[in-house]
């Protein structure tokens, strides 16, 4: 489709790195709904190319030009929402989500697995530092953003127990957030024993294989070490049921995994209640998450080694190449350069 001027408040980019996200998968699959025909695609950065009217800085205040290399939400939102102003804008009314719009022949420059992307007024966008390589970067604005919201329900964890469930690509970037703030011991589950292996690079302390009951993992936990926070990144219900009765008196489940069809979560209400325990879900993130991830990646970018994620990158022409290859689950992500 032919390139039209960016209207007020709009940013035209020139797409240079996305990443294949496991709900682009679900997509592509079929068992995650979204508009159809459409541009998957929305872990992304670009290069402002053209700016449209009262675009002056970014969500930072840090002042925008042409050949800036950004990030920015998976969404666009109204500001003045009653959803923004209760602090939760990922549900606004009509939102805009980049790599779930429906493509049409005036609208179609809505995802990452294209050339450009027409950023939409009421986009947070984040300049970013030419420092860190494109496979780091590109996951910033869907899994670190996701795992930074998830943090901040869980509220202060320093000193405290935290076990991640599941050790794909949100797990790994949940254990690194999660040292870096201070955790006293970051946990690690999962079936896979490689994947639980690699966690430690990411800065799990202890790891427990997923066959293990609650009374084995209990088992070999000191009092000192019992289990105060769950970040469930798998949505599998079986897990997310054995990370709540594996915590410890007063403590928090965040469940962020759970976004496609799954059979009920049983839940034992007596549990819950005599063991003071709450659970919080998050689906997508707010701005300032985005923002604590940019700033945890910027520090911390070799510190940990998120550029091995992406395990293939393929060029935008072999895309149907590159989703059989993020589909047989070898590589935590796979790449589309441009």
């Amino acid at each position: 489709m032919l390139l039209t001027e960016p209207s007020n408040g709009e940013l035209l980019i020139k797409i240079k790195y996305t990443s294949i996200c496991t709900s682009d998968l679900h997509t592509h699959s079929g068992r995650r709904m979204s508009p159809t025909p459409c541009v998957l695609g929305h872990e992304i950065i670009g290069e402002i190319i053209k700016m449209g009217r009262d675009v002056g800085a970014d969500h930072n205040g840090n002042i925008l030009t042409e050949g800036d290399v950004i990030t920015w939400c998976v969404y666009a939102y109204d500001h003045s929402s009653e959803m923004a102003l209760k602090g939760i804008p990922q549900k606004s009314v009509g939102l805009y989500k980049y790599g779930h719009h429906t493509f049409t022949p005036n609208d179609g420059l809505n995802g990452g697995l294209a050339t450009h992307c027409m950023l939409k007024k009421g986009t947070a966008v984040f300049k970013f530092s030419n420092e860190i390589n494109a496979k780091t970067a590109a996951p910033i604005n869907c899994t670190h953003a996701t795992i930074a919201g998830a943090l901040r329900l869980a509220g202060d964890i320093a000193q405290k127990n935290i076990l991640i469930a599941g050790a794909g690509m949100l797990g790994l970037s949940a254990c690194a957030m999660a040292n870096d703030v201070g955790a006293e011991n970051v946990y690690a589950i999962d079936v896979n024993k490689d994947r639980l292996a690699y966690s430690k690079k990411f800065g799990a302390t202890k790891t427990f294989e997923g066959d293990l009951s609650v009374e084995e993992i209990n088992a070999e936990l000191s009092i000192h070490e019992k289990i105060d926070i769950v970040l469930d990144t798998t949505g599998i219900p079986a897990v997310m049921e054995k990370g709540l009765k594996l915590l410890n008196i007063g403590g928090t489940a965040i469940w962020v995994g759970a976004v496609f069809n799954q059979p009920d979560t049983q839940i034992n209400a007596e549990m819950i209640v005599r063991n003071l325990l709450t659970i919080k879900g998050l689906h997508n993130y707010t701005p300032a998450d985005l923002a604590s991830a940019i700033r945890f990646i910027e520090a911390n970018h070799k510190k940990y080694p998120f550029e091995e994620l992406v395990g293939a990158e393929f060029p935008l022409e072999e895309l149907e190449q590159a989703f059989e290859t993020a589909a047989n689950g070898k590589y935590y992500r796979v790449g589309i350069r441009q």
